[in-house]
């Protein structure tokens, strides 16, 4: 059956939306946009590997989701290729066959947001200059409609999370919120398939390896030894290859397991671009081992950067995560702290702005210098719904440096009496340090923490150091 005879006939409307939608039957339809072409788009949509294929409980569960709380008959998530919007999700569509889930990208609203890159919001869709002319009003009886962008690991727009009505409403700020939330949700199952495929991969290379290996030698590795570099190898699939120049500061990160794990451990660290000329920078530590925190870390990393392509704030951002975490462990929570920080760089100097959800502060260290706490701890994330997230913001001058750490810093044990490194001998060694370079910040930090434990950290360890160029040592 066609999938487009199974929406109600048109709603009622006012007498300018059905006049204007009876001019759209005397109208040819505008061409689609350039944009749903892109090669790049394409490639990224067929990465996904969900055009034609069933339903999808994790999909479906946002998608319901959305319904219920918008009260709205439908609810998508669309995947949209060169030819038809495919509906990965349809909420109040009855058919569970791919045939029956998709229309064309004529037919579709979904252009118009791959167009705009952004999230388009229609009350009335036969009065809208953008959409008066689209067929599925007619067809499929599309009164309102509102959705946002879901997007691919970089940034490329698949499809998109969307809510229809059959009457014209005005929707409302805390409508749009949920829709824009549940996107970024629906953005991050994306691309944790897409992290844990590439982790499998990585595997099997390093398994392959192992196999190679163990002929060559004769003989076969312990299994603690295979375990530790399969973990290591997942582990270092859910690292940033490189990490992305940002214009007048320097960027570095340190990285160490701690000693005897044969599982992968949580704690990640990131840089990617944000909107508006702004960067995001995060570090944070997962809850718990293994291919749970596995999965967690690469749901962290990919929401975070899903959710910086439309919003720079950290603390906003940190709650799009917050949501997420909810949303995948709503029967079995996973918590993670992180510290999140957007870094604007200006002619007069690099704005920060820090949020803290349950993680130590960044740490500031001034070119003469003077050392800074900046962010409050906040609330761990995956606990409540609505963490109380706070954003602080300060700005670096040239020979400042901004340090986001792990607790495997601070928590780091001295042999013999088991004294913690600490918060204060991190601050004295910072002021001490002539930093005059974000390696070198970095490299000084880790090197402390491996001299005061005796060169053995027993839990991972994740440092990330920013430097404003310019300034002189002091």
């Amino acid at each position: 059956m066609d999938a487009a005879l199974v929406f109600p006939p048109p709603c009622r409307r006012s007498a300018v939306a059905v006049s204007r939608a009876t001019d759209s039957r005397h109208r040819e339809p505008a061409s689609v946009p350039d944009a749903v072409f892109d090669p790049a788009r394409l490639a990224a949509v067929r990465r996904t590997g969900l055009l034609d294929t069933g339903p999808d409980e994790p999909f479906d569960r946002l998608a319901r989701l959305a319904a219920t709380l918008l009260g709205t008959p439908f609810a998508f998530v669309t995947v949209v290729d060169d030819t038809r919007s495919f509906w990965k999700s349809c909420v109040g569509i009855d058919s569970s066959d791919p045939a029956a889930r998709q229309h064309t990208v004529e037919q579709s609203f979904c252009q118009y947001v791959i167009d705009a890159d952004a999230e388009l919001i229609v009350s009335d869709a036969a009065a809208d200059e953008r959409t008066r002319y689209n067929p599925s009003i007619e067809l499929m009886g599309v009164a309102a409609w509102a959705g946002f962008p879901v997007r691919s690991p970089d940034g490329h727009v698949l499809g998109t999370f969307c809510a229809i009505d059959t009457v014209v409403r005005d929707w409302t700020p805390h409508d749009i919120e949920i829709l824009h939330t549940l996107s970024h949700a629906a953005s991050g199952e994306i691309a944790l398939r897409d992290a844990l495929k590439e982790a499998n991969a990585a595997t099997g290379r390093a398994e392959a390896a192992t196999s190679l290996a163990q002929a060559a030698a004769g003989r076969a590795e312990s299994a603690l030894e295979q375990a530790a570099l399969l973990a290591h190898t997942l582990q270092e699939s859910l690292l940033p290859d490189r990490l992305p120049p940002i214009p007048g500061v320097q960027v570095a990160a340190r990285y160490r397991r701690g000693a005897g794990g044969g599982e992968v451990l949580g704690d990640f660290y990131d840089v990617f671009p944000s909107t508006k000329g702004r960067w995001g920078a995060v570090v944070g530590d997962v809850s718990g081992k293994g291919p749970k925190a596995a999965k967690t870390t690469a749901l962290a990393r990919y929401t975070l950067r899903a959710a910086a392509v439309r919003c720079s704030t950290a603390s906003r951002n940190l709650s799009t995560l917050n949501t997420a975490l909810l949303e995948w462990y709503s029967d079995d929570s996973q918590y993670l702290t992180a510290v999140y920080a957007t870094v604007r760089p200006t002619e007069i100097g690099v704005h920060v702005q820090v949020s803290c959800g349950g993680h130590d502060p960044a740490l500031v260290r001034r070119a003469d210098g003077r050392v800074e706490t900046v962010g409050r701890h906040g609330l761990i994330l995956g606990w409540q719904t609505t963490p109380r997230l706070r954003d602080q913001r300060t700005v670096l001058h040239p020979g400042d440096s901004l340090l986001l750490y792990t607790d495997g810093v601070t928590e780091a044990r001295r042999p013999g009496d088991r004294e913690m490194f600490g918060i204060d001998r991190l601050h004295q060694l910072l002021a001490e340090t002539p930093a005059d370079s974000a390696d070198g910040l970095a490299a000084a930090v880790e090197a402390a923490v491996l001299h005061f434990s005796g060169q053995r950290t027993s839990d991972d360890t994740a440092i990330l150091a920013l430097y404003v160029a310019g300034g002189h040592r002091n």
